[in-house]
């Protein structure tokens, strides 16, 4: 009998932020969604993550209307976004009345799948995301961050999947953001969770390590409902594995993805010279595409080895890079071993720099960095020991409820503050999301005279 697994394609979202920092405008997606539609995925990824920043940032573009224009073309396959949960897609946590306003709001513009994460897999900050998106009429896939740890065992993972089918989950994404699932492993958590709950499962990884073809055939025969691919063009390095070489490799073993590789093929002819122009400009960078085999032994996500070197370049101490790389691990153990996905891995990353550059661990404390100690982020996945705690925050108390509790309604005080260029409260909640960034697009779009040029510089990659 046939097996089926179905492919979700991340060339829009995950695809090219990985690879090009989220810089593809809409122009260049907009011919080609047709046959992106008629290639039978099961879903495309076309929004959240870093489109919304990039969109308003760097292409002046708003990214309410890049959804509608491609909800438009699309009769077939879902459109799929990735929420960080009471973050949204900032850095830190909003109000519940935000949140719920957010989530509607992609419903009604065009979303049906919403990937909810938590950076500390705390469950209560996807409480309100869940709740909203299921009450708009949106499939709320809950997504476990997967690290790698003392404490983050398969018993952990299972028992983190069946809380969150608990909390209504409509389905659940393995979300490997670093590219460290090991094959094995990947075969004992799919089949683990498989057992465990009965729902959908989505397998996400990142070619960064080397392993991800390897890991996807290990979880399709394990049971993975579905595995996010990217078309060849922005396939590989940091990004996901190749959507033409991942499905002819299924379909050599048995299974159904369900696609069409004619018109799949016709997608990376497209995306090919997309991709050439790029390269060209400079904003692929070839480093992107390298394999990183030091991503499985620090865990560290490929575009935060990126950073970090180039961090240090700007200082002139690039000789320190792999003393900072070693302390990454330590870092990351005395904080109660967070996963390293946004906003963790900036966080973490950035301390381990100062604990090297300062010549003193924890000399030197980053404002974040004390936020999370004091629970502002949610539950460490390990306790943090007295001695760290004293050392970052001293004797302050330790936040201990669902930090967002402690957040009064924010909706109004955006609603004011921004009238002057919102015209509907999808303008709002751009602007409650990135405050300056939006008030400058807004503000171009509005008022001819207002004078703020266009940013052009590049970004880290975010993860």
């Amino acid at each position: 009998m046939t097996k089926k697994i179905q492919i979700m394609e991340t060339v829009l979202r995950d695809g090219q932020q990985s690879l090009i920092a989220t810089r593809m405008p809409t122009s260049d997606m907009l011919p080609i969604i047709k046959t992106l539609d008629e290639a039978g995925y099961y879903a495309l990824e076309m929004w959240g993550g870093a489109t919304f920043d990039s969109c308003i940032r760097f292409l002046n573009e708003d990214p309410w209307e890049r959804l509608r224009l491609i909800r438009k073309e699309v009769k077939n396959a879902k459109l799929q976004m990735l929420l960080r949960g009471q973050n949204l897609l900032g850095y830190k946590n909003y109000a519940d009345d935000v949140v719920r306003e957010f989530v509607e709001k992609s419903v009604k513009n065009g979303i049906d799948v919403i990937r909810v994460f938590d950076a500390l897999n705390d469950t209560r900050n996807l409480q309100t995301a869940i709740t909203a998106a299921k009450e708009a009429g949106g499939h709320c896939q809950t997504a476990i961050s997967y690290t790698t740890s003392d404490v983050h065992t398969i018993d952990y993972f299972v028992t983190l999947a069946k809380e969150m089918a608990s909390f209504g989950a409509d389905s659940i994404c393995i979300k490997d953001m670093a590219g460290v699932l090991m094959p094995q492993t990947g075969f004992e958590l799919v089949s683990r969770i498989k057992d465990a709950v009965d729902l959908p499962l989505e397998v996400h990884t990142h070619a960064t390590s080397g392993i991800a073809e390897m890991t996807y055939l290990k979880v399709a025969e394990a049971g993975a409902d579905i595995i996010d691919t990217a078309i060849s063009s922005f396939a590989g390095g940091t990004s996901q594995p190749a959507t033409e070489s991942v499905a002819m490799a299924l379909e050599e073993l048995g299974f159904d993805t369900g696609l069409n590789m004619t018109k799949v093929a016709e997608v990376a002819e497209y995306f090919n010279p997309i991709r050439d122009r790029f390269r060209n400009e400079g904003l692929l960078n070839p480093k992107v595409k390298d394999v990183e085999p030091k991503t499985l032994i620090y865990q560290v996500p490929g575009g935060m080895l990126s950073n970090l070197l180039s961090q240090l370049t700007e200082q002139g101490l690039q000789d320190k890079y792999d003393e900072v790389l070693a302390e990454v691990p330590k870092v990351r153990a005395d904080l109660g071993y967070p996963p390293l996905v946004t906003p963790l891995s900036q966080m973490v990353g950035t301390q381990a720099l100062m604990n090297v550059i300062s010549g003193e661990r924890y000399k030197l404390i980053p404002n974040e960095i004390k936020d999370y100690v004091r629970g502002l982020y949610g539950r460490p996945p390990a306790p943090i020991s007295d001695e760290i705690k004293q050392k970052i925050i001293g004797d302050e108390t330790v936040v201990t409820v669902r930090p967002a509790d402690l957040i009064a309604p924010q909706l109004p005080n955006f609603e004011e503050e921004i009238k002057e260029y919102a015209k509907s409260m999808e303008d709002v909640l751009m602007y409650a999301v990135f405050p300056q960034q939006a008030k400058d697009f807004l503000g171009r779009r509005e008022d001819r005279f207002y004078d703020v040029p266009l940013q052009t510089v590049n970004v880290k990659i975010d993860y």
